[in-house]
């Protein structure tokens, strides 16, 4: 009988695994090993011979001990990153051991096809039009380079230039409107299209970051008769802001121009009839692009990029060649997305959605929000805590201010730092900084299924912690 070489690392990985987050409650959330002692466990001489695969996976978990954040568990609020629900993490490792090329139906029959039905799923839950198409991507940057390549090649077909044949030189310019509160994954996508950030004209906007209507109009009426794109939000990265879709939509459609929304996580509020209302009209974009591996749970990577126009979409992604087998009734993968190569990541999307289930989806949206809105209250009643943003959804801000009498807004900033970097310290939890309105705020972002009130009585009670340390010191 032929041995099974693969059995001993697998189930040593398992047995690693299941250690890993049968302690993600009373790990450190945050790295605890340095940068130089990551290196030295794990800069090794290139070997010149093969290892046993068990004394490697032994060696990989020892050596990168410390070096793991704990964003699979219930205290990670950094950067909206969720967790993984046990049945997509199952998914996901059968994914690698199956080991499928999705690139086509030829190359992998049931990667596709969960393609298909996840594509059905996810514009059911996320509202979004029946007819529009879809692709899995790695991300929420790979779904904008998606959507913006789409609409790159519809805005120039409008204009009498085939993109996909004669690129961009000589090329009519493309006009990109949008607001200064735009992601940075944008940039990139504009970037790697061949755009430019000079194409992007920031609007002004309200006191949520929002866009306003009357300047977009204007924009549009001055960029008349050339090819736009105007770019919207649904929950930004500080305040999950939403644009107002029902009133900018149609104003940016008067004038022959591309819709795309940013929905990385923001997307996810169609799912709860509590806040779904914030979508309102967004069903009416040309693009939508969102993550899976925020509210979805799923593993990295994960994201999903929807276009309402398929032909524009197909046009700007599909190859033909003699040696591919295209499928004639079946959905080919690569039609859809920019990459060739690629794993499965259907199989882990299919199996968290059948896991939660609408209902599901729908309290894990609802219960991310509440307990974000659990952790800004508790933090903002702690002596020197200061609420900046109280949750909409997900999304809340606070800072810290410094004990002197005296201290300038400078101070204020540094305090804040500090007081993060000791909450990081202790890790208790784990939160990410930004800057809002010309001051520095420690960001709360709730996305992870596991977070529960235990979580969130242990978060305020670090913060508190961390905050009377850092004041005690500077007192």
């Amino acid at each position: 009988m032929k041995k099974n070489l693969f059995q001993p690392p697998l189930e040593l990985a398992l047995k690693h695994a299941l250690s890993y987050l049968d302690n993600l409650d009373e790990s450190p959330v945050s790295a605890t090993a340095a940068l130089d002692e990551l290196r030295s466990g794990l800069y090794k001489p290139l070997p010149d011979t093969g290892i046993e695969s068990t004394e490697i996976i032994n060696e990989l978990v020892n050596d990168t001990k410390g070096g793991l954040l704990g964003s699979a568990g219930g205290r990670f609020f950094g950067w909206v990153i969720g967790g993984s629900v046990p049945a997509a993490l199952a998914a996901d490792i059968l994914t690698s051991a199956w080991d499928q090329n999705a690139a086509l139906y030829a190359t992998a029959p049931a990667a596709a096809v969960v393609e298909e039905v996840c594509g059905v799923w996810l514009k059911e839950l996320l509202k979004l039009p029946k007819e529009s198409s879809f692709a899995l991507v790695t991300g929420c940057q790979m779904a904008h380079v998606t959507c913006l390549a789409a609409a790159r090649n519809s805005v120039l077909a409008k204009h009498s230039w085939d993109v996909e044949v004669n690129g961009l030189i000589g090329a009519p310019d493309i006009h990109v409107l949008s607001t200064a509160q735009k992601h940075g994954t944008i940039d990139r996508a504009l970037r790697l299209l061949g755009f430019g950030t000079a194409c992007v004209t920031h609007l002004p906007e309200d006191s949520e970051g929002r866009m306003l209507p009357d300047p977009l109009a204007t924009a549009l009426e001055e960029f008349k008769g050339k090819p736009v794109i105007v770019l919207l939000q649904a929950g930004d990265l500080n305040i999950g802001s939403y644009d107002e879709f029902e009133k900018l939509i149609p104003i940016a459609h008067s004038h022959n121009a591309w819709v795309h929304i940013d929905g990385a996580f923001g997307l996810w509020a169609a799912a709860s009839s509590k806040y779904s209302h914030l979508l309102r009209g967004a069903d009416k974009a040309d693009s939508w692009a969102v993550d899976g591996h925020k509210w979805l749970n799923v593993p990295y990577d994960s994201g999903f990029a929807f276009v309402a126009d398929k032909n524009t979409h197909k046009t700007s992604m599909s190859h033909r060649a003699s040696y591919l087998t295209h499928a004639e009734d079946a959905r080919d993968q690569m039609d859809w997305n920019p990459e060739w190569s690629r794993r499965g990541r259907g199989f882990p999307v299919y199996a968290a959605i059948r896991q939660m289930g609408r209902k599901g989806i729908e309290d894990l949206v609802n219960r991310c929000c509440n307990y974000a809105g659990d952790i800004v209250s508790g933090i903002g009643e702690l002596d020197g805590a200061e609420v900046m943003w109280k949750p909409q959804i997900n999304q809340g801000l606070v800072r810290f201010k410094h004990p002197s009498q005296n201290a300038s807004e400078a101070d204020n900033d540094k305090f804040t730092d500090d007081v993060m970097a000791r909450i990081l310290k202790n890790g208790e939890a784990f939160f990410g900084g930004t800057n809002w309105r010309g001051k520095r705020c420690m960001r709360i972002s709730v996305s992870g299924w596991q977070t529960n009130d235990k979580d969130v009585k242990r978060t305020v009670l670090a913060v508190k912690q961390a905050l009377d340390e850092v004041s005690a010191e500077n007192s």
